[in-house]
């Protein structure tokens, strides 16, 4: 009878990491609901009345989870539980920004680092970085967007391939500025194709290495003529779909968040990694700032784009975009406290010289 219990959920699973999931959406065991208020009665009889049983049973109807057996609902309960405790403990710390309730709530934070994020990367390239700063004065705020340059955000979906979307996203950019239209380009063809550059596909890599397999395969493909699959397949590039070639790259000095200031200024958006730590997965709003990340660039987990910086209740942040989707955060991006390089977000920064 407890099978008969399952719930009618589609899970959403955005994995970083080419691993099984655990979750069958084939499994024929289910009971149809046709809303919440059919939903939360099965989960009382479930889990019991306790003090966030409903909070979960409409976590878990918005978000459209499914799991397939009475134990493992239990489980991703008490997860739940125990990430929305966090969640609200933080928010009443009166910081600088605020977490929500998102569709990592019912995950482990080791389910998240193997499914979300990438090994630790080596930024060799920005060791000594060839930006060149110049004595213009720097606007007080940036928003790449407010002039039509930035591609929506996207997801990578249940592959590492963080790395590919920073570089598409930099490159998007550059195109729609040097030619005047928008542009989506392909993160399957580097997942498949850059390994040559010491990128591992699904299992991470740098936007720099990134620009240098561009630079020396010939180009880049759009999206729609090698589309996204979200997992290591064989490269299939062609030649004759190139849509962007990358002349260069220029690399932001190790750490120095002057130079990335002077570059996102002035230049365009500009791909950069940091440390994801726990608690940044239910990032919602405000300027995040944390005393637990690194700044060294053994630490770097993870590849964004930097479109913008501002101050925002008198503390300067970053303006960034994710690759986990229009629902996370603030609407796909992030603030992120400007001036420590926190997270070590000017370690591995880059931008490339487009034809």
């Amino acid at each position: 009878m407890a099978r008969l219990l399952l719930l009618s959920f589609t899970l959403l699973l955005l994995f970083c990491a080419a691993v099984g999931s655990t979750f069958d959406d084939s499994n024929p065991i289910r009971l149809v609901t046709d809303g919440l208020h059919d939903f939360e009665p099965q989960v009382l009889r479930i889990i019991g009345q306790t003090r966030h049983t409903l909070s979960f049973a409409r976590f878990a109807h918005r978000y459209g989870k499914h799991y397939e057996t009475v134990d493992e609902m239990k489980f991703r309960f008490q997860i739940f539980s125990d990430n929305l405790k966090f969640i609200r403990s933080t928010n009443r710390k009166g910081l600088s920004y605020a977490l929500g309730v998102n569709h990592f709530a019912d995950w482990t934070w080791e389910e998240f680092k193997n499914h979300r994020l990438g090994a630790a990367q080596n930024c060799s390239a920005t060791f000594k970085g060839n930006h060149k700063l110049t004595d213009d004065i720097l606007p007080e705020t940036k928003d790449w967007r407010k002039e039509g340059i930035v591609s929506p955000v996207k997801d990578q979906g249940h592959c590492g391939s963080c790395w590919t979307f920073s570089t598409t996203g930099a490159l998007e950019a550059a195109y729609a500025q040097a030619f005047g239209k928008n542009i989506s380009l392909s993160e399957q063809q580097l997942v498949d194709c850059a390994v040559a550059f010491n990128n591992f596909g699904c299992n991470g890599g740098l936007p720099s290495q990134a620009f240098e397999y561009i630079k020396y395969n010939g180009g880049l493909e759009t999206e729609k003529a090698y589309p996204y699959t979200g997992k290591d397949e064989v490269c299939k590039f062609s030649a004759e779909n190139v849509a962007i070639r990358v002349l260069d790259s220029v690399n932001i000095t190790l750490g120095a968040e002057d130079e990335l200031k002077h570059a996102v200024a002035f230049v365009r958006p500009v791909s950069v990694a940091f440390e994801v730590v726990s608690g940044f997965r239910f990032y919602k709003k405000g300027v995040y700032t944390s005393n637990t990340c690194g700044s060294t660039p053994m630490d770097v987990n993870h590849a964004v784009l930097a479109i913008g910086y501002g101050v925002e209740d008198g503390v300067p942040y970053w303006l960034i975009k994710n690759s986990w989707g229009d629902s996370w955060g603030d609407h796909g991006y992030f603030k992120m406290e400007l001036g420590k390089n926190l997270c070590g977000i000017a370690t591995c920064a880059s931008y490339p010289i487009v034809a």
